[in-house]
């Protein structure tokens, strides 16, 4: 797709799963079998890699790495949580390496945030806020 002088490309996996309704930036890479949701921002040159599930209400910065397996914007582990809208945001150049869990926040702050240049090893979990 070209706008203006700036050409758009998004390298989707056929098995992957996007909403219609995400937006992703440009030259962002979706691996096999990931699931990216409704009310999703991907930022430009992240990849998402294989069996990766992004959840509604997730922000994901440009040149972002998230690994296989990482679930992010589920619900938080709160037990008081009683699903009231909240967000996940991640920053630009972050990593997050394999099977990480990042929870939405809970009516405390509304949102998790992540910042920028952060890594994110193996399993590491957010529960939320």
């Amino acid at each position: 797709m070209l706008i203006g002088e700036i050409k758009i490309k998004k390298l989707i996996h056929s098995s992957a799963i996007v909403s219609k309704s995400a937006i992703l930036g440009n030259n962002v890479t979706i691996a096999p079998y990931a699931i990216v949701e409704e009310n999703v921002i991907i930022g430009d040159n992240t990849t998402i890699g294989a069996n990766a599930h992004i959840k509604p209400y997730t922000t994901i910065g440009k040149e972002c790495r998230i690994f296989n397996g990482a679930v992010l914007g589920e619900i938080p582990q709160d037990l008081k949580f009683e699903n009231e809208q909240s967000e996940l945001i991640i920053g630009d150049s972050t990593t997050i390496r394999e099977y990480c869990t990042l929870n939405r926040g809970t009516s405390a702050t509304g949102k998790t945030i992540i910042g920028s240049h952060c890594l994110l090893m193996a399993y590491v979990h957010i529960a939320h806020d």
